[in-house]
C-alpha cells in the first residue's frame, strides 16, 4: 500500500484541482497545493486540522450534513463556499467518495475541488443584471462575463433552448480546437460525437422544461468531440437562468483524460497489489507447511533408497519400492515449487552472465524440444552481469520453453534473447513492485497460439493450466514468477490469440565490483568415510534415517535430540568431533547458536546446516547467507553423503 500512495501523492501534487483526504474525523490528513493556494494557506498549516475550520458557521452546519452522508457511503458532487485566508469568499465545485478499509467501514473521504469562484460570481452578475438594460449595457455586461469566464480553467458555455451556444470563454475554444470566436454561433451538437446527437436534444428539451428548483446542479458524464473528431471524456455541470427573457443553460465542462488515466492506473495498482496479496497469503500456506512435510519426506526418500539398495534389480518388491521413492520424489519437486512461487525456495546467488547460461543450456534445450521446433539464441554481446542463482534461472528458462513448446502444437519457432534494458520512474510507477534502475532482459518468444486477455491476467496463479487433464501441475509458470520475484526481478508476458506470446524477464544488473561466481565443488571420489560427526536433529524419525545412513558409509556418529544434549556430548567425547550436522530451527537454541557455542571449545570443528525451514538464522528472505554450508531438506542418503564428504573435503 506504502507504493500505491506513493503514486496517489505523486498524481495528486501535479493536478491543478485541489485534493484533500480526510480522516473519520473530518481531518485533514492529505492536502495537495492546489487546495493550498486556492484557499490561500500552506499545507502544512492544514494537516491534522478539520475542514470545519475552513467555513463559516453557516457553512459548518452544511457540511456536518455532508459529512454523516459519506459516514454512510453517499458520493455526490455539490458546490461549496469556504473562507480563504483573508476572509474572502471561495467557491468551490467538490466531488466526493467515501473511503473504506479492509473490513468495508467508513475511513475517510476523498474529495476534489475546482475553484467555480469566478464562475459564481459571474452567474450572480447574470442574475441581478437587468435584462431590460439597453443594447450596450447588454454588450458591456457579456464582455465583462467573457473576462470572467476566460480566467476559469474549466470550459464554460451557454445555449439558448434550440442548443445554440451564445457565449463561450476561451478554454472552451481551446478544449474543443475551435478558433477564438468560432465556436459562438455552433449548435451544441457539434461537440458531441454523431452516437450521442439525438440522445442530447431530448435531454436537453426535458431539462429546460423543468422546473427550475430541478435544474440545480445536475452533473453529468459525457463523452465529447473535438473539431476534427477526437473523442474525449467530460464531466459537465448544469445551470439554467433567463438569458434575453429565453431559459438557457449553463454547462461547465472539464476535460478528465488526466483522471480517467489515473482512475485506471489506481485500479491497475489495486489489482496488482490484490493479486500480490493472494500469492502471499499463498506463499505462506506453503511455507508453514513445509518443514514438517521436508522431514517426512527425509524419512520416506532416504527408507526406500536404503530398501531399494537391499534388493536385486527384477525384484517385484524393488519394483514397487521404486514406485514409492518415485511418488515421494515428485511431492519433493511439488514442494519446490510451491515455496518457488510463493519466493520461499532457498536461492544461492553468484554474479554470473545470462548468456553462458544460455548457451550452456542450448544443445540440451535443442534435444528437449525436438526437429519440430526451431531454436534461435539472440545474445547481446556487451551484457551486464547479474547476482542470480543459477540453477533457478536454468528452471526458469527450461519452465518458459517448455510452455513455449506447448503452446505450439504443429511446430515453430522459439528466440531466447538477452539484452541491456532500463526501467524509468514512469515504468516503475504503473507496475507494482517493480524498482526503476538497469537490468538484464531474458525473452522467450514462441510463434503458438497466444493467449486472450482473461487467460493472461491467471496465466502465473498457482494450478492455473490450459493444458489437458494429466498435462502437468499448473505451477511450471508460477514457479517461473517466484524465481524471478525472489532473485529481485519482475517478469511481464505479451500475447494475442494467433500471434505467439513473448514472456520478458528483467533482472537487476549486478553492483559494479560485486563477487564473481565462484568455482563449483569436484564430486568426492568417495561417499564413505571415518570421520566423527555430531548429529543433532529434534525429529526422531529424521535423526535415526541420517544416523543409520552415516553409520552405513563408515562415519562414526554422536547424536542428541537438542543443543543442551549437544553440548554434553561434546563434553564427554574427547577424541576430535570432525564435523557438526545440526538442524537449525530447535527448540530453546538454533543449530545457529548452538555452531556459535561450540566455535572456540572445538575450533577444527566443521558445521553443516539442514532444515526444511526458508526463513531462519542461515537464510534470509530465501537467501543462504555467504559463507554457509546448507543441506535443504528433504535429504537424500545420496545428497547426504556428497554434501557430507564436501564439508570435510573442502580446504
Amino acid at each position: 500500500m506504502d507504493l500505491a500512495k506513493r503514486i496517489f501523492e505523486s498524481i495528486a501534487g501535479t493536478t491543478a484541482a485541489g485534493v484533500i483526504v480526510v480522516d473519520v474525523d473530518a481531518k485533514m490528513t492529505f492536502v495537495n497545493a492546489g487546495v493550498a493556494a486556492m484557499l490561500g494557506r500552506r499545507p502544512d498549516q492544514m494537516l491534522g486540522k478539520s475542514t470545519l475550520d475552513l467555513m463559516d458557521e453557516e457553512g459548518r452546519a452544511a457540511a456536518q450534513e455532508r459529512i454523516e452522508r459519506r459516514r454512510r457511503g453517499i458520493a455526490e458532487r455539490f458546490e461549496f463556499r469556504f473562507k480563504h485566508a483573508d476572509g474572502s469568499d471561495v467557491w468551490a465545485l467538490i466531488d466526493t467518495s467515501p473511503l473504506l478499509d479492509e473490513t468495508g467501514s467508513y475511513d475517510g473521504a476523498l474529495a476534489i475541488l475546482t475553484d467555480i469562484t469566478a464562475l459564481k460570481r459571474a452567474e450572480d452578475a447574470l442574475r441581478v443584471a437587468d435584462v431590460k438594460r439597453t443594447k450596450e449595457a447588454l454588450e458591456q455586461r457579456e464582455g465583462m462575463l467573457r473576462d470572467l469566464y476566460g480566467a476559469v480553467p474549466d470550459a464554460i458555455l451557454v445555449t439558448t433552448e434550440d442548443g445554440a451556444i451564445v457565449l463561450a470563454n476561451s478554454e472552451a475554444e481551446r478544449m474543443f480546437g475551435y478558433d477564438s470566436g468560432t465556436l459562438v454561433g455552433q449548435p451544441l451538437e457539434a461537440l458531441l460525437p454523431a452516437a450521442f446527437r439525438e440522445a442530447h436534444v431530448r435531454h436537453r428539451q426535458a431539462y429546460l422544461a423543468a422546473p427550475r428548483n430541478r435544474r440545480m446542479g445536475e452533473c453529468l458524464d459525457l463523452v465529447a468531440q473535438r473539431k476534427g473528431g477526437l473523442e474525449f471524456p467530460v464531466d459537465v455541470s448544469l445551470g439554467s437562468f433567463s438569458y434575453m427573457g429565453q431559459p438557457a443553460a449553463l454547462a461547465v465542462v472539464r476535460d478528465i483524460t488526466e483522471r480517467k488515466k489515473f482512475d485506471q492506473s489506481l485500479r491497475r495498482t489495486e489489482e496488482q497489489l490484490r493479486q500480490a496479496q493472494k500469492m502471499q497469503a499463498v506463499g505462506q500456506l506453503a511455507g508453514g507447511v513445509a518443514h514438517d512435510f521436508n522431514n517426512l519426506l527425509t524419512v520416506i526418500l532416504s527408507y526406500t533408497q536404503l530398501v531399494i539398495d537391499e534388493l536385486k534389480p527384477g525384484d517385484q518388491l524393488r519394483a514397487d519400492v521404486e514406485e514409492v521413492h518415485k511418488a515421494g520424489e515428485r511431492a519433493g519437486e511439488l514442494t519446490r515449487q510451491l515455496l518457488a512461487f510463493s519466493r520461499q525456495q532457498i536461492i544461492d546467488p553468484r554474479v554470473v552472465s545470462l548468456n553462458e547460461i544460455c548457451s550452456g543450456m542450448e544443445r540440451m534445450l535443442q534435444r528437449l524440444l525436438g526437429e519440430g521446433v526451431e531454436l534461435a539464441l539472440l545474445a547481446s554481446k556487451s551484457l551486464w552481469k547479474v547476482r542470480v542463482d543459477p540453477g533457478q534461472v536454468e528452471q526458469v528458462i527450461m519452465n518458459l520453453v517448455v510452455n513455449a513448446r506447448d503452446a505450439m502444437t504443429g511446430g515453430g519457432r522459439i528466440t531466447i534473447e538477452t539484452f541491456n534494458a532500463e526501467c524509468d520512474a514512469d515504468y516503475a510507477a504503473g507496475h507494482v513492485e517493480v524498482v526503476s534502475g538497469l537490468y538484464v532482459a531474458l525473452c522467450v518468444t514462441d510463434t503458438g497460439i497466444g493467449m486472450d486477455a482473461a487467460t493472461r491476467e491467471r496465466i502465473f496463479d498457482p494450478f492455473f493450466t490450459t493444458k489437458e487433464k494429466g498435462r502437468g501441475t499448473g505451477l511450471g509458470l508460477s514457479t517461473v514468477h517466484g524465481i524471478v520475484k525472489q532473485s529481485g526481478g519482475h517478469i511481464w508476458v505479451y500475447s494475442e490469440p494467433g500471434k505467439g506470446a513473448t514472456f520478458k524477464v528483467y533482472f537487476p544488473k549486478a553492483r559494479d565490483g560485486a563477487e564473481q561466481a565462484s568455482a563449483s565443488l569436484p564430486a568426492p571420489v568417495s561417499l564413505h568415510g571415518s570421520e566423527t560427526i555430531l548429529l543433532v536433529e529434534d525429529e526422531e524419525q529424521v535423526r535415526t534415517i541420517i544416523r543409520t545412513i552415516l553409520r552405513r558409509a563408515g562415519y562414526n556418529v554422536l547424536q542428541a535430540q537438542n543443543a543442551g544434549e549437544a553440548l554434553l556430548e561434546c563434553e564427554r567425547y574427547t577424541a576430535t568431533i570432525h564435523l557438526i550436522l545440526t538442524d537449525v530451527v530447535m527448540p530453546r537454541m538454533s543449530g545457529r547458536a548452538l555452531a556459535e557455542r561450540l566455535a572456540p571449545i572445538r575450533p577444527g570443528m566443521r558445521v553443516l546446516y539442514m532444515s526444511g525451514y526458508t526463513e531462519n538464522s542461515v537464510v534470509h528472505h530465501g537467501v543462504l547467507e555467504s559463507g554457509i554450508a546448507f543441506l535443504q531438506k528433504p535429504i537424500t542418503p545420496d545428497a547426504l553423503l556428497r554434501k557430507v564428504r564436501n564439508v570435510l573435503d573442502a580446504p
